[in-house]
């Protein structure tokens, strides 16, 4: 796992968001406050939010601990402490 500010320096707008099974599921917008990825707008025009928790790791895209499907249950739309 890698630690968040690690992730943080790592992380840059419109870089893909990739579940567990190397699968896209979102693109980053930006960081949002010290803990949350706030995601591109989907196609409903929804912005949301993932966890700096999630990411396992960071190179031309952002790898997440979860399966696409779960991770489009867990996100929110709203940064809170959810994980």
């Amino acid at each position: 796992m890698l630690d968040s500010q690690t992730a943080k320096g790592l992380i840059k707008p419109h870089m893909p968001v990739v579940c567990s099974n190397n699968g896209q599921f979102a693109v980053v917008d930006h960081l949002e406050g010290r803990d949350f990825i706030k995601l591109a707008k989907d196609a409903t025009g929804q912005h949301h939010y993932i966890p700096l928790a999630w990411v396992t790791s960071v190179d031309d895209k952002v790898h997440v601990d979860r399966p696409g499907t779960q991770a489009m249950r867990d996100w929110t739309t709203s940064p809170t402490a959810r994980s």
